[in-house]
């Protein structure tokens, strides 16, 4: 069983940024990304968090790379719209993929006493990943809303165009059952309103050591 989300567990919407469409940068002239649905689900748990009392976290990317779209001083760095922290919730600019390296985040969370994180946005095999694979080795106890996530094509070492489905899919897949338990969002809003009995914590690393 997956007990129910109290407010112990916060949202990480990860780079939810108006850069991340910029499909040609990320992925060459192929360019691409699956899942065009997660902005949506993105949205519904973010109505979800807030109107359960929970604390929501934004990171931004503001990259060090010259040619980066993903810089806060740009129009293209900016949270799409939608996407606006409110006062009371968490802003995280970073520099690098993972949002808790050179930020206050862990400070952050430690005030408002979260031991449990559900995280989602952009790019799953990135920035979401890295975030992920530190907060598990955090000891957080960490969910992914993986239907709430997208990523772009990868060109591989011998020029093999990755579909971006299958890059999700093995981020996914890398991740679930080691760093985090997989669910989906319907399942993320389920959960803050009661316990799922017919769901599992598959995480690798144990979160009551915190």
């Amino acid at each position: 069983m997956i007990t129910r989300f109290l407010h112990d567990t916060a949202l990480v919407l990860v780079d939810v940024q108006v850069g991340i469409d910029d499909l040609q940068h990320w992925g060459g002239p192929t360019g691409r990304r699956n899942n065009p649905h997660a902005e949506h689900n993105c949205e519904r748990l973010l109505a979800g968090f807030r109107a359960a009392g929970n604390a929501v976290v934004f990171t931004l990317q503001d990259s060090v790379e010259a040619a980066s779209p993903l810089k806060v001083a740009l129009p293209t760095g900016q949270l799409k719209a939608g996407f606006e922290p409110r006062p009371d919730e968490v802003r995280v600019v970073k520099h690098v993929n993972g949002a808790f390296f050179g930020t206050d985040l862990e400070i952050e969370l430690r005030r408002r006493s979260i031991r449990r994180l559900v995280v989602a946005g952009f790019f799953t095999n990135m920035c979401v990943e890295t975030t992920v694979r530190t907060a598990g080795n955090l000891c957080y106890d960490v969910y992914l809303a993986h239907d709430a996530c997208a990523t772009g094509n990868r060109i591989g070492i011998d020029g093999t165009d990755h579909d971006p489905e299958m890059v999700h899919d093995l981020s996914v897949a890398s991740m679930h059952g080691e760093f985090c338990t997989a669910l989906t969002t319907d399942q993320v809003l389920t959960l803050l309103g009661e316990d799922d009995p017919a769901l599992h914590r598959v995480q690798g690393n144990d979160a009551t050591v915190r």
